[in-house]
């Protein structure tokens, strides 16, 4: 099993905290946000090595983080080429970089490099593992309106099968679930990236290829007990250096 760590984005809605310093980069009591995550990832049971995607901007800063930090497994920094937000390639593209580039044909974890949790992923992935070749995404119960707005929500039927993905489902069975950066891809499921991307081109969001994939193919959700922190601006980043 392999992971890919989404970190190409440029924190625009961070500035002027992340003008010069990559976001997952950003520390919580003393380590950076990164570290975390791949302590979480490292736990997972046949998981044997990492990927981390960055852009050329921050490439640098991560490769002299990497080459300090004591990983347990192989862990590889892949450079997008791009320097800029206009340039950017968006979370979908990095994604088929990283597939294509290290030529990957094993089942996948994606995680967003400003996701910080305090879970385990051991019932996440083992979950993956009874549903597959299905594909299986992270979702949490938001009660708070107003967190529950900056994320896409998910519809669910009684067997967790997400049958609707959309930013507006608050008259929804499951209203206050929102779809964190969160994924298992399955190998046999790798192929579709291409598919969509040959379709839409897109440089947005992940989001959008899951609900594409929702649509196409049966997806199901986890929901996480715990905390959860996805550091897409200045509040939420202060909330989890105050309380995680």
């Amino acid at each position: 099993m392999k992971s890919v760590i989404l970190c190409a984005g440029y924190g625009v809605r961070m500035y002027p905290l992340t003008t010069d310093m990559a976001k997952p980069l950003l520390p919580i009591r003393g380590k950076p946000i990164i570290e975390y995550i791949i302590n979480k990832i490292q736990k997972v049971e046949r998981m044997d090595e990492i990927f981390i995607v960055s852009n050329d901007k921050f490439f640098n800063q991560f490769n002299k983080w990497l080459n300090n930090y004591p990983n347990t497994i192989s862990i590889k920094l892949i450079n997008d080429g791009t320097n800029t937000e206009k340039e950017q390639l968006g979370a979908v593209k990095d994604l088929e970089l990283v597939i294509d580039k290290k030529n990957i044909e094993d089942d996948l974890l994606v995680v967003g490099g400003d996701n910080l949790f305090s879970f385990a992923l051991s019932d996440f992935i083992k979950y993956s593992m009874n549903i597959t070749p299905k594909p299986l995404i992270g979702v949490y119960d938001f009660c708070d309106k107003a967190k529950q707005n900056k994320f896409g929500k998910v519809n669910l039927n009684d067997n967790n099968q997400i049958i609707d993905f959309n930013e507006k489902l608050s008259n929804s069975k499951n209203a206050n679930l929102v779809a964190m950066c969160l994924y298992f891809l399955p190998k046999q499921t790798l192929p579709l990236i291409k598919k969509y991307l040959s379709i839409y081109n897109d440089n947005g969001s992940i989001g959008n290829y899951i609900k594409w994939l929702s649509k196409n193919n049966e997806v199901h959700a986890f929901e996480f007990q715990g905390d959860w922190f996805n550091i897409n601006d200045m509040d939420m980043y202060t909330e989890a250096v105050c309380s995680f």
